[in-house]
């Protein structure tokens, strides 16, 4: 049987007490760019802090182009990357006559954000109703929690959301996304077993049959090396284009920033399988290797629709280049 919360998906859901997380990150007021300078301090003392030692010569020089690589490489920004980044250090240098460390950082900061600003996309959720979201990654890479962080993203735009439990793999990640509807008062769709393609068709039917805004379609995590759950997902994909042709509206694929380099074979593998049209990054607060947000750029770009600095409810917000390059920076 398919089971459904009992929570009406009403447009202006009240909001539930947050949980101690939750309450500990939002104790004391602080804006989104203070919480993502804060989210990423481990990025920025292996990045900007060394980036401001280097370049407190004054003067780009060989030397400087190499110790700068180094510090590049060493925040997964990506061998492709720093060398574009060098380069364009290197031009500026020579065209602006750069002569002080401000100058040389500067430079360097204007030319990540000009790498990373293409990457800056937001999500078009008025362009079909019900707008359908198909949501892949690896295990724990957090598909769950960032699912129950984008309802209240949606629902804080007036938006009614439907969540579809198609992990029917876990018990515990049906679970997971159950107690989320519950604190958003959002409706859930769930199978204790079964088919996660059935789930999801059902999900868009019932969303359709309500009138409901967005559809989050949650999908089992698996390594892109395992190949038949990569042809699974390829078949949930074709199941949500015979419940809405035009659908899924948005593929996004749930990336752990701690797994650095990494993150880029996955984002090939399962752009091939599920045509990947977004990304969201989440737990940079907890690695150094924030850097690889460039590295996407240059290698596999696709839209960061969303990146995640912590815990809390609210700490998953839409992806902008120059927060995040001041954040690395300053």
């Amino acid at each position: 049987m398919f089971g459904f919360s009992k929570n009406s998906p009403e447009k202006a859901p009240a909001s539930e007490a947050p949980t101690l997380a939750e309450a500990t990150n939002t104790a004391a007021p602080a804006s989104w760019r203070h919480r993502l300078k804060s989210g990423l301090s481990r990025t920025r003392a292996q990045l900007g802090g060394k980036v401001k030692f280097i370049f407190s010569r004054g003067k780009v020089d060989d030397e400087l182009l190499e110790e700068l690589e180094a510090v590049l490489l060493t925040s997964d920004v990506g061998l492709d990357a720093t060398r574009h980044l060098l380069n364009q250090l290197k031009a500026r240098a020579k065209r602006d006559k750069l002569a002080t460390p401000e100058a040389i950082q500067k430079a360097l900061s204007d030319a990540m954000y000009e790498l990373l600003q293409p990457l800056e996309e937001a999500l078009d959720p008025a362009s079909h109703r019900p707008f359908i979201i198909m949501i892949a990654g690896v295990n724990g890479a957090g598909k769950t929690t960032s699912i129950g962080k984008l309802a209240k993203h949606f629902q804080a735009q007036g938006l009614s959301v439907l969540l579809a439990a198609g992990d029917t793999f876990r018990a515990a990640a049906r679970e997971q996304l159950q107690t989320w509807g519950e604190r958003n008062n959002v409706t859930v769709i769930a199978q204790q077993s079964g088919d996660s393609a059935a789930v999801i068709f059902d999900a868009i039917a019932a969303a359709k049959a309500r009138g409901i805004d967005i559809v989050l379609a949650d999908t089992a995590g698996r390594l892109p090396t395992q190949l038949h759950l990569m042809d699974e997902i390829a078949k949930v994909r074709r199941v949500i284009q015979k419940a809405d042709p035009s659908g899924p509206h948005e593929t996004l694929l749930v990336l752990d920033a701690t797994f650095g380099q990494n993150t880029l074979q996955q984002v090939i593998a399962f752009d091939k399988a599920i045509k990947v049209s977004g990304l969201v990054l989440t737990k940079l607060d907890g690695t150094a290797k924030g850097g690889v947000v460039a590295a996407i750029a240059r290698q596999c770009p696709k839209p960061v629709r969303f990146i995640g600095v912590g815990e809390g409810i609210d700490d998953l917000r839409p992806f902008h280049a120059r927060d995040f390059v001041d954040a690395l920076f300053e």
